[in-house]
């Protein structure tokens, strides 16, 4: 082995191979001052500053390089986002260790005593865009969890990552663990493929990011990968449903944050209400700077609404466009949901019982809501404390990912004597 990359890959995954095997089985109790005391170290005044002066610095780099405002947003820190981090980690450390559950026991006919007992996935890789705070949550969870982390966030971040990895390793190092965060420092894009070979150190990749990076690492991945590709999140508007309930819904979904995957990419209105909804729905756009594609009966009702391709029901916008169709009922938005939805999340407004019910039933996303806007697509609005991603392949994990998605079973066999015949 020649490369230097490749021996610095390598290199890393091995001292995170060796450091999981401690993270495994830390006490609880250790594994939660870890994270208390990160969080005091992000709360201190200094290491703010210093934070976001390293994000100034990669924020510089992006407006020289032309970044959207969408990567800019993912890619900006603040007191604010700084202060999530902080509560994120605090949440972590006060959720139950999942690690050393035993879930059941049975007895064989033999008297053998079979269980399930957790243990941690071992060694993630986290695979991330132009987004500093998933630095931190996804260390916390999988840490919390037992795991060691190797993260290679993107080259636009690289500033910021140093500085988080860096005050994470400190606090680490206290406690004999300073190999269990692992921070590939490269903008050699060569680093990824390299680090998704490394499957004799690493047991699991998690990609976090656009469609594209997703998709590479998918399919250039010698290790598991858990994955989502978009977020194309759907609201069905029923023919009963309260039409001011339903614009705040919709507002919300699609504008407080729309750059991001549990935003609404599509709006599919009920035919009976489409007459009552949609002309206060397209000035409420109008308003929030929203660009609406619709199909004609859409267009028949707000005339200033561009037209719908079919691209654009497939479509992540990321951005202030919206997605308009028109359905005759509740199947045809099911139908619509199943052919161009990406199993992120969707939502019915109704005031039917019966008609909720059915949605839940038959709409097989990883996150289905009523009367609840998409945006509630989220770890931490679930109760989760903070999450790794949201997982839209069905194996393993599914929906967002919270600290009992980072961990796996393994059997436990208890005998007294028995051999097998």
């Amino acid at each position: 082995m020649t490369d230097p990359l490749e021996r610095n890959i390598v290199d890393l995954a091995i001292r995170a191979r060796v450091a999981s095997r401690r993270t495994a089985w830390l006490p609880t109790d250790a594994k939660n001052r870890v994270l208390a005391e990160i969080a005091d170290s992000l709360a201190d005044r200094a290491t703010q500053e210093n934070l976001l002066a390293a994000n100034q610095t990669d924020l510089e780099a992006g407006r020289a390089k032309n970044l959207s405002a969408a990567l800019l947003d993912r890619l900006a820190l603040n007191q604010s986002r700084i202060q999530s981090m902080i509560d994120s980690l605090r949440e972590v450390a006060a959720l139950p260790d999942p690690v050393g559950i035993v879930s059941r026991m049975w007895t064989r006919p033999n008297g053998l005593r079979v269980g399930k007992k957790s243990i941690p996935l071992g060694v993630i890789g986290i695979v991330y865009e132009a987004r500093p705070n998933v630095t931190v949550d996804a260390f916390s969870l999988c840490f919390k969890a037992g795991n060691a982390t190797i993260l290679k966030g993107g080259s636009e971040a690289l500033s910021s990552n140093r500085c988080l990895v860096g005050i994470i390793s400190e606090v680490l190092s206290r406690h004999d663990v300073g190999d269990a965060c692992q921070l590939v420092d490269s903008t050699d894009r060569q680093s990824v493929a390299l680090l998704l070979k490394q499957e004799e150190y690493i047991d699991l990749i998690i990609p976090r990011g656009g469609e594209g990076l997703i998709r590479f690492v998918a399919e250039n991945s010698r290790i598991p990968v858990i994955k989502h590709y978009k977020g194309v999140c759907h609201i069905y508007v029923a023919g009963d449903a309260d039409v001011g309930m339903a614009l705040n819904i919709v507002a919300n979904a699609k504008v407080s944050r729309p750059a991001v995957c549990n935003a609404l990419e599509t709006l599919l209105v009920n035919r009976d209400i489409a007459p009552r909804f949609l002309p206060p729905f397209g000035q409420l756009m109008e308003a929030k700077g929203v660009e609406i594609r619709g199909d004609s009966e859409t267009r028949s009702l707000l005339p200033d609404a561009q037209p719908a391709t079919e691209e654009d029901y497939y479509a992540e916008f990321l951005d202030l466009i919206l997605a308009v169709r028109v359905v005759s009922n509740l199947d045809q938005a099911i139908e619509h949901i199943e052919k161009y939805g990406s199993s992120h999340t969707e939502a019915i407004v109704t005031n039917n019982c019966r008609l909720a019910q059915e949605f839940l039933d038959k709409v097989n996303s990883s996150v289905v809501l009523v009367n609840a806007s998409t945006r509630f697509s989220d770890g931490h609005q679930l109760g989760l404390g903070a999450e790794i991603g949201i997982s839209t392949t069905r194996l393993h994990a599914y929906g967002p990912m919270g600290l009992e998605s980072l961990v796996t079973e393994k059997f436990i066999v208890y005998g007294d004597g028995q051999v097998r015949g």
